[in-house]
């Protein structure tokens, strides 16, 4: 597929993606995660043919337009939709499979300083919240989620979603937060506490019990 066919896809894309869309030539001009993936299409074509510097330049003017950083090096797939993108970073060896969706804000970053993949691998079908950081050479897999302004630094299974920082494994993908619904995903360290508010309310009702018993023998004697 040449470029015009992939520009034309990633259009269709938006359009499936963002109900706020009206019409293909409102996508072309006014939105800035199309622009930002035409522009890193045109660096990341430079950079495997090893012409670093203009690869780097190309990219840092598409910074520079869009407020999205995508480094020349990163390998993206098809119909990679980011949405609104402003603060949007993708680091030097990510790799992001296809039809993945993005928002603004979220990081695919590094932790190490080593010259080696130090950037996550995003497979297909991943839906990354608005915010989140993503944090390391590890993969998140097929159909997972991951919720807002969570900070993920381990390995994601498939279909999992994950809230929270750092971020915890809340649903297997057959939970209704599944469809990643934010009203419906739960709170790891809210539902921690209420168990242990439920134990010591348990716990009290024991103690009180006890007493009573220590009462009722000291009286018998």
């Amino acid at each position: 597929m040449g470029i015009i066919g992939t520009i034309k896809e990633e259009i269709n894309t938006v359009l499936e993606r963002d109900p706020a869309a009206k019409s293909k030539l409102e996508i072309l001009l006014c939105y800035p995660g199309l622009h930002a993936m035409i522009i890193y299409r045109a660096a990341h074509w430079l950079w495997i043919r090893k012409f670093f510097l203009l690869g780097r330049m190309l990219s840092h003017l598409g910074r520079f337009l869009t407020g999205i950083e995508i480094h020349p090096g990163a390998t993206i797939g098809k119909r990679f939709f980011i949405d609104h993108g402003m603060g949007v970073v993708i680091g030097e060896t990510a790799e992001v499979g296809n039809d993945v969706t993005i928002y603004q804000g979220v990081t695919l970053g590094g932790v190490s300083l080593e010259k080696k993949k130090r950037h996550p691998t995003i497979e297909d079908n991943v839906i990354i919240g608005s915010g989140a950081k993503v944090l390391g050479s590890f993969t998140v897999h097929k159909n997972a989620k991951i919720g807002s302004n969570s900070v993920v630094v381990k390995e994601v299974p498939e279909d999992g979603t994950v809230v929270g920082i750092p971020g915890k494994i809340v649903t297997n993908g057959k939970e209704p937060s599944a469809k990643f619904d934010h009203n419906l995903l739960p709170d790891p360290v809210a539902r921690t506490i209420t168990d242990m508010a439920t134990r010591m309310c348990h716990m009290e009702s024991e103690i009180n019990s006890l007493k009573k018993k220590l009462e009722k023998y000291e009286n018998n004697n």
